[in-house]
């Protein structure tokens, strides 16, 4: 079963745009890139930043999980990012000191 990622990008505006993809680097990469396949709402918005990545098991659960961000304040989102958002069923990757995950 593949593994799928919800991830949020912060574009120079600091405003939030959330995702979802099977291979973060290579989606990331397509939104820098300002390409064909970077979403419309980050074109000519860079640069970008990846504030948020996490590794969930299906495609469901991440199409779940990204309409539940999606639905949260900015205050919130923010606090998702920086692992300060009580019970949050999810967490950010890229803070935990044993993930090896770089950008």
């Amino acid at each position: 079963m593949k593994q799928w990622y919800v991830y949020i990008i912060e574009n120079r505006l600091t405003q939030y745009y959330t995702g979802i993809c099977t291979d973060i680097e290579r989606r990331f990469d397509e939104h820098q890139s300002s390409g064909p396949k970077c979403a419309k709402a980050l074109k000519g918005k860079g640069p970008l930043t990846l504030k948020f990545c996490c590794k969930v098991d299906s495609h469901s659960e991440a199409l779940k999980f990204e309409i539940w961000i999606k639905k949260l304040s900015k205050a919130n989102k923010i606090k998702l990012v920086n692992n300060c958002f009580c019970d949050a069923p999810i967490k950010n990757m890229l803070l935990d000191k044993d993930n090896v995950y770089e950008r």
